[in-house]
């Protein structure tokens, strides 16, 4: 989904696009996800995860942690789907972090482009980005399957036009980091989301952000100029 066209980048930026995934990365999800996966769990024949094994999944890629609980490959578009519809129900359990509305805003006025690529549903990312937060937002791919998110990378950077160097996806997880990988993207990682720390950083992101204000500084153009 295009949103808006995309302007002349700075001459003095690395990156004209960045795009950011969204549960974990713009919004705290993470305990949400946790109680709404355990509540399908009976249902869909998985087993929940245990509060004692929260900390040791986190260090985990996805396919890593829904094979250890048991959800088959051919389950994975009904668990995501039955995730989504839940989550469209239940937006007041989830909130932004702190510090996302400033930092966009501040990428959007140095001259960047921005996208977000998430496998949340669309409905749900924009109400809760509300129009204040979506309005800087160019680029909008919503509803990628778990493993589908190189696809939808591709999709915005031929919309923006932009070559994969001069893009950088921005997640929270080491699949993000591989969907980045992918398509040729720089790859970026938040240190407060669904993946651990040492995890992220075992991937050798390219960049590593451990709050919304060093996303700004680093990747504004004005900054770096």
């Amino acid at each position: 989904m295009i949103l808006k066209p995309l302007p002349q980048a700075s001459a003095r930026s690395d990156y004209r696009l960045v795009v950011f995934d969204f549960d974990g990365t713009l919004a705290d999800s993470f305990d949400w996800f946790v109680r709404a996966l355990n509540g399908i769990a009976p249902r869909y024949r998985f087993r929940p995860i245990a509060p004692a094994e929260r900390d040791r999944l986190r260090d985990l890629p996805a396919r890593m942690v829904l094979r250890q609980l048991g959800v088959t490959w051919w389950k994975l578009p009904v668990v995501a789907h039955a995730l989504r519809r839940r989550m469209a129900d239940d937006l007041d359990g989830i909130r932004l972090f702190a510090g996302v509305a400033p930092m966009l805003r501040e990428l959007a006025d140095a001259g960047l482009a921005l996208g977000i690529v998430s496998s949340n549903a669309e409905r749900t990312v924009c109400r809760l980005l509300g129009p204040e937060n979506l309005r800087p937002v160019r680029y909008l791919e919503c509803g990628a399957a778990i493993h589908g998110k190189q696809a939808r990378l591709r999709q915005v950077l031929s919309a923006a036009r932009v070559a994969p160097a001069q893009a950088i996806y921005i997640g929270d997880e080491i699949r993000d980091i591989e969907a980045a990988r992918g398509v040729g993207m720089a790859a970026g990682a938040v240190l407060w989301g669904y993946n651990s720390a040492q995890a992220l950083r075992a991937h050798r992101p390219d960049h590593v952000f451990a709050s919304m204000d060093q996303i700004a500084h680093e990747m504004s153009p004005r900054r770096r100029g």
